[in-house]
C-alpha cells in the first residue's frame, strides 16, 4: 500500500438532502488544484475526502499543500494505509512513524473506529497497539494530556489508516456552491481579505479594480494583478476586469464639490461593479469596506454608496479591526504585496476634508452636472479582462 492524503469536511458534513452536490463540488476542487501533481484518485467516504496517488510519479508534498487550501476541507493528513488487524496497524505504525517517535519523548495512541465490525473498540485498540509501541521504543513515555506525538489510527471501510495529528485546513464550503459574485479590488490590505472571506463562504469570485493612468502607474496595476494572483491558490481561477477610471475622475474634480470627491467616486465604482455583475449573471458585490475606518466608510456614507446599486452588496470586514485584518492578510499571503509603495486610483484627488455624513438626496443632484450614462458606457466599453490560474 502507498501513503495518501486524508481531507477531514468542516461544516459540508451538516448539510442534508443536499450534502452530496457540496461533497461533489469539493472533490471536483481538489481534482482540479491537485492535477498538476499528478494523477490522482479522488473520492468521498465517511465525512472524508481521499486523494490516492495513482502512481510513483505524483508529487505528494505539492498536493498536500493544496489541499490545505481547499476551501470545504477542515483539516489535512497524510495517511498509511494497512490491513485490519492489530498487528498491522502496530506495524504500519512503527514503520511509517517510526522517526517521530523516535525523536518524541512522550506519545499516546487515539483510534477512531468508523468501521464498527471491527472487533476491538478504539480504547481496546489505543491500548494494544500504545503497549506495543511502547515495548518498540522503550524511550517514550505515556502521556495522555500533554503528549509530544499523538499516534491516530482509523479504522475505515476499506483499510486502517495511521497518521501524525492533521494539520487545519482552509474550512468554510467548496467554491461554487454559494454562487458568483463581483469583488471590488483595489491595492490595499483590506480587499483581498475581504475576498477571500467571501470565497471561503463558496462564493466564486470575479474581480474588478480601477485604473487612473498617468495617475495610477504600471507598477500599482502589476501590484494589483499580484494580489489576485495570490488568491486564486484559496479561490481557484480569477478573472480580474480592469476598468480605465480617468476620466471619471476628473469629470468628478471639474464637476463636483470637493469634500464629495470620494463619495462619488465610490458611487461610480458601484455602479461599474453592478453592471459588470449583472452582465457575468453574478448575485452580490463585494468590498473591503470597515465600518468606521475611514471617512467614506462611516454609516452614512455606506447608505450613500450603496444607493446606486440594484444587487446586495457584501461587506465582510464591516465589524473587524485593522489588527485582524492585518493578521488574516499574512495568514492568506497578501499583506507583503498590499503594503508595497504603489498609488491607487482611491488616493488620486483625495479631499483635504471629506464629508462623513452625506445625505443621498444632496449627492443624487450634485451628479446631475455629470453624463453619468456615456462615463459609465465609455469605462466599461474600455475595459480589460485577466484570467489567472
Amino acid at each position: 500500500m502507498h501513503e495518501i492524503i486524508l481531507c477531514k469536511l468542516g461544516e459540508v458534513v451538516l448539510k442534508g438532502l443536499n450534502r452530496h452536490s457540496f461533497e461533489s463540488k469539493l472533490m471536483s476542487n481538489i481534482r482540479r488544484r491537485t492535477a498538476r501533481y499528478g494523477r490522482f484518485l479522488i473520492y468521498s467516504r465517511q465525512s472524508t475526502v481521499y486523494v490516492e496517488p495513482r502512481d510513483e510519479n505524483c508529487d505528494l508534498a505539492g498536493a498536500y499543500g493544496v489541499c490545505r487550501q481547499v476551501f470545504g476541507v477542515i483539516a489535512v493528513a497524510r495517511a498509511m494505509p494497512c490491513e485490519k488487524t492489530p498487528e498491522a496497524i502496530f506495524d504500519n505504525a512503527r514503520t511509517y512513524l517510526g522517526e517521530a517517535l523516535s525523536g518524541a519523548k512522550s506519545f499516546k495512541v487515539e483510534t477512531r473506529r468508523a468501521d464498527k465490525t471491527f472487533p476491538m473498540g478504539s480504547i481496546q485498540l489505543s491500548q494494544w497497539v500504545g503497549g506495543a509501541l511502547h515495548d518498540a521504543f522503550p524511550h517514550l513515555a505515556v502521556d495522555v494530556h500533554h503528549p509530544e506525538l499523538t499516534v491516530h489510527i482509523e479504522v475505515r471501510e476499506d483499510a486502517a489508516y495511521v497518521h501524525a495529528p492533521s494539520e487545519p485546513a482552509a474550512g468554510g464550503l467548496p467554491v461554487g456552491m454559494g454562487g458568483r459574485a463581483v469583488s471590488l479590488l483595489s491595492g490595499g490590505i483590506d480587499s483581498p481579505v475581504a475576498s477571500w472571506m467571501i470565497a471561503k463562504r463558496g462564493v466564486q469570485l470575479e474581480m474588478i479594480h480601477f485604473a487612473s493612468p498617468p495617475y495610477t502607474s504600471q507598477p500599482a496595476r502589476e501590484k494589483v494583478i499580484e494580489l489576485a494572483r495570490e488568491l486564486v491558490p484559496w479561490t481557484g481561477r480569477l478573472n480580474v476586469h480592469i476598468i480605465p477610471f480617468t476620466e471619471i475622475q476628473e469629470e468628478i474634480r471639474r464637476a463636483c464639490p470637493e469634500d464629495h470627491f470620494t463619495l462619488i467616486m465610490r458611487r461610480f465604482m458601484m455602479r461599474l461593479a453592478d453592471r459588470l455583475a449583472q452582465e457575468l449573471h453574478c448575485r452580490a458585490l463585494v468590498t473591503g469596506e470597515c465600518l468606521g475606518q475611514v471617512a467614506s466608510q462611516t454609516m452614512d456614507a455606506l447608505r450613500v454608496t450603496g444607493d446606486v446599486t440594484e444587487l446586495p452588496v457584501l461587506r465582510p470586514l464591516i465589524g473587524t479591526d485593522k489588527e485582524e485584518i492585518v493578521r488574516l492578510a499574512r495568514h492568506i499571503g497578501t499583506f507583503e504585496t498590499s503594503i508595497l509603495p504603489y498609488e491607487d486610483c482611491c488616493t488620486v484627488f483625495t479631499p483635504r476634508h471629506p464629508q462623513t455624513h452625506p445625505r443621498v438626496e444632496e449627492v443624487r443632484e450634485m451628479e446631475q452636472t455629470l453624463d453619468v450614462e456615456g462615463l459609465c458606457q465609455r469605462a466599461m466599453d474600455g475595459r480589460e479582462s485577466i484570467l489567472l490560474k
